[in-house]
């Protein structure tokens, strides 16, 4: 009788701790408790786009699932909040201001007003629209092979209301005036709605862009109503173009990485045994136990850059190598000695190397 007391005891205690705990972030987000900031910020940028409302309009619980998703990532992409969450769960964090989750949203995509369906001014054209913001975004070729976030502050002219009226939609009417029995003229004017007056005020956000694996040079992220304002209209967007940056070791092709490897003519005839550091910091081992050719070229496959559209899959990585040969003059017994070691005569034959290439 005393053990099932216990147990019922420990089940209560278990329960209580549940309650007492809140939600469980880690789960809403699917992430673990070692995951980084940017296994974070990876997997709301996922999840917002699956969870948002408008692309759930049938789904009750959109909104507060959503919601749940905001609030996670407030607590987890925050070192202090997580350490309370952590040892103390929801219940243990300090009451304080929470961050609207429609902003935190715009953050990584931008003002949506969203519309998977399509943007509504996408739909109206007669909406004047703001122009575009085209921003060069530098990249690593090592955010390029492992992915990154990268924080930009924006300064946004952002419209907001202001004392008294102003002329606003403007447009060209045409106005008919009788002059007489049967006599009119007709003549174009311009006419004015009265509006609400309005002033621009800089407003500094910062936004999130996901470099992600793979991405291509001239790709572009587009921030919706992150552009120009109209005061009339809507914002137009902000787009980051995407620019990967030269790498003094590696040169990119598409998802293949190129490379040179310089070893001395000892090593080229002997063969040799050595590590490359790849751009996330592991080893590439290589191994020569036949001669080198000035020029031969080694595939590593799978040690190239991730695809973009299948982050599975991989390009290979191609070193050439470079041989350095003696920069001393060879006296005539070392070159006796060396001839007594080849045993290998002239060869002078001259041919096309190109072969119609």
């Amino acid at each position: 009788m005393a053990v099932g007391l216990r147990s019922v005891c420990v089940v209560l205690m278990c329960l209580s701790g549940e309650v007492l705990s809140g939600r469980d972030f880690y789960k809403i987000l699917g992430v673990s408790k070692s995951a980084s900031v940017k296994d974070v910020k990876k997997a709301y940028r996922k999840l917002a786009l699956q969870l948002h409302p408008d692309r759930n309009p049938d789904d009750p619980a959109a909104q507060d699932k959503f919601h749940d998703l905001g609030a996670a990532y407030e607590v987890l992409s925050d070192e202090e909040k997580r350490k309370q969450y952590d040892m103390y769960g929801e219940e243990g964090l300090k009451e304080g201001r929470q961050g609207s989750h429609d902003d935190i949203f715009s953050h990584f995509f931008g003002d949506f007003g969203f519309m998977f369906g399509g943007s509504p001014r996408q739909q109206d054209r007669n909406i004047p629209r703001g122009s575009d913001i085209v921003v060069d975004l530098e990249v690593t070729l090592e955010e390029v092979y492992s992915g990154n976030f990268v924080e930009v502050v924006r300064n946004k002219p952002v419209a907001k209301q202001a004392p008294g009226k102003r002329k606003c939609n403007c447009r060209q009417e045409m106005r008919t005036t009788q002059l007489g029995p049967g006599r009119f003229q007709m003549t174009q004017e311009m006419v004015c709605d009265e509006c609400p007056n309005v002033k621009l005020v800089n407003e500094e956000r910062t936004l999130e862009v996901e470099i992600e694996p793979g991405v291509r040079d001239g790709m572009e992220y587009p921030f919706i109503g992150e552009g120009e304002p109209h005061i009339d209209g809507e914002p137009g967007d902000l787009k980051f173009k995407i620019k990967v940056l030269k790498h003094p070791v590696f040169e990119r092709r598409g998802d293949d990485l190129y490379t040179n490897v310089t070893i001395s003519l000892v090593e080229a005839l002997i063969g040799f045994e050595m590590d490359i550091s790849h751009l996330d910091g592991h080893k590439v081992h290589v191994v020569r136990d036949k001669i080198t050719k000035p020029g031969a070229k080694l595939w590593k496959k799978g040690e190239g850059l991730p695809n973009f559209d299948n982050n599975n899959i991989r390009g290979s990585l191609i070193i050439t190598f470079d041989v350095d040969f003696p920069k001393d003059k060879l006296t005539d017994n070392q070159k006796d000695d060396i001839k007594n070691l080849l045993k290998q005569g002239p060869v002078k034959k001259v041919y096309n190397g190109l072969q119609g290439y």
